[in-house]
């Protein structure tokens, strides 16, 4: 029975990973990786749980070499760019230090293994045209610079047993994210409103960016097909080539909301490094693997606020 091992399995995409596991390897031993003080794991069955603390290099040796795992999805890191500006040291220790310790652990226990690494569409050079993966590698934030340093450390360790491959995901929404992105803030809101436990009102920030946005359960399907067949040390962009204003995106949380909602802009949620466009070309993923996106916005902003409703 062959091994998988999920780092973040506790976080928003490591979770949905661990979701289409369960769905679709019932061959497989699932490992799931969590922060030893972070969020604790749900109860998954056939899920295997381990609390391992990514900066700490022995730990994860150890733990790497008494799994030995198969496929690797490491969806562990710091993933919020507007908090990079403020939080460079952490951001830079979680997602460059933590993955050169995976990648190490993996490489001195001589493990035959796939891994797919998650970067991100914040390592291109900033543009209003769909962007590929071709485009110039110029990032805008702490963030950025942090996954494609991430990238670098991959692809250095492209070898004999290592076969590393990279996703760049788009922006992503869906069931439990957290509410400090824009999508979930705006739908615990309204849930919260409905619950009658705040005001009638939903605060916002910038609502004229346009953002290519791509259901969660979509995007670790791209990372499952990318893990399983795609080239080493090759980047492919996760995204649908469309860009949606996060105006509509509220607009159409607010057209499912149960009761009236009021919309007041708040300028303290602006972020001052907020790109006004962000579009990918998906040709790539789509040619080579296969992959479309297939769950239309609408199903995911039921969903979405569905699962805000239960929470609250």
């Amino acid at each position: 029975m062959p091994t998988i091992l999920v780092t973040g399995a506790a976080g928003f995409a490591g979770g949905h990973v661990i979701d289409l596991l369960v769905r679709d390897r019932p061959d497989a031993d699932i490992v799931a990786w969590h922060r030893p003080q972070g969020t604790p794991p749900r109860d998954v069955p056939r899920v295997r749980w381990e609390a391992v603390d990514l900066l700490d290099a022995d730990t994860v040796t150890a733990a790497i070499a008494r799994t030995r795992p198969a496929l690797v999805y490491h969806c562990a890191g710091e993933p919020h760019v507007g908090h990079s500006w403020n939080q460079i040291e952490a951001t830079f220790a979680a997602n460059v230090r933590g993955t050169h310790r995976l990648l190490d652990a993996l490489r001195r226990a001589e493990v035959l293994a796939r891994v797919v690494v998650p970067s991100s569409a914040m390592v291109y050079q900033p543009s209003s045209a769909a962007m590929g993966e071709e485009q110039p590698l110029l990032p805008p934030s702490p963030y950025g610079l942090s996954k494609l340093a991430q990238e670098m450390l991959a692809r250095r360790s492209v070898g004999r047993l290592l076969t590393i491959t990279i996703a760049r995901p788009f922006n992503h929404v869906g069931p439990r994210q957290r509410p400090s992105f824009a999508a979930s803030s705006f739908a615990r809101q309204i849930a919260e409103i409905e619950a009658g436990r705040r005001s009638p009102e939903i605060l916002v920030g910038n609502l004229g960016a346009r953002r290519d946005l791509t259901d969660v359960r979509d995007t670790v399907r791209a990372y499952q097909a990318i893990v399983e067949r795609g080239r080493p040390g090759r980047a492919y962009n996760v995204c649908s080539g469309e860009a949606i204003a996060i105006g509509d995106l509220l607009d159409l949380l607010v057209a499912r909301a149960r009761v009236r909602v009021n919309v007041r802009v708040d300028a303290a949620r602006y972020q001052p490094h907020d790109l006004p466009v962000v579009v990918g070309d998906p040709s790539r993923i789509r040619d080579e693997l296969g992959w479309r996106p297939q769950i239309p916005l609408a199903q995911t902003a039921d969903d979405l606020l569905n699962y805000w409703r239960s929470a609250v």
